[in-house]
């Protein structure tokens, strides 16, 4: 018997344990949606549908543009390209997302840069229509990309 009360008395140590470590856990911020679709044209590089993903910690977010509208011209390797994506707020004013990350790329793969990091603040709505994504390879080659319509399914709001 004694065994049995040793054991009831530990398992709800520990189940209290467990349940204020998870009240005490730090919350995950989230941007919602995800992932959202826009039509893109850039130039003479061609358009169509690009990929935008969104994660979020805290203040810092990034991005990550796909797109097999637009395919590399030549072999580009990792993390060469500087990309500089500008997104509206819903509040007026711009967030600008920046890096030099992206995989290495074939003659006529997609177009994929990121992750591009910027910083958010909690309620910022922000939308690719009336932004801009500019992409340089090689230090002279400039591909710019502008929404042709509002992000599907809506805007990024994060938390």
């Amino acid at each position: 018997m004694r065994g049995k009360r040793i054991g009831t008395g530990a398992s709800l140590v520990a189940g209290a344990l467990a349940v204020c470590g998870l009240a005490l856990a730090p919350t995950a911020a989230a941007v919602a949606p995800g992932t959202a679709t826009v039509n893109a044209d850039c130039g003479s590089w061609g358009g169509g549908a690009a990929t935008l993903t969104a994660t979020q910690s805290g203040t810092s977010a990034t991005l990550t543009v796909n797109t097999s509208a637009v395919t590399a011209p030549v072999a580009i390797g990792e993390d060469s390209l500087a990309a500089k994506l500008t997104l509206v707020k819903a509040d007026g004013g711009t967030v600008v997302f920046s890096g030099t990350e992206n995989p290495a790329m074939a003659a006529g793969d997609p177009l994929e840069v990121g992750p591009l990091t910027g910083t958010v603040a909690s309620g910022d709505s922000l939308e690719a229509y009336g932004g801009s994504l500019k992409v340089t390879a090689f230090g002279f080659i400039t591909i710019t990309c502008t929404a042709t319509g509002p992000q599907s399914p809506g805007p990024f709001v994060f938390d």
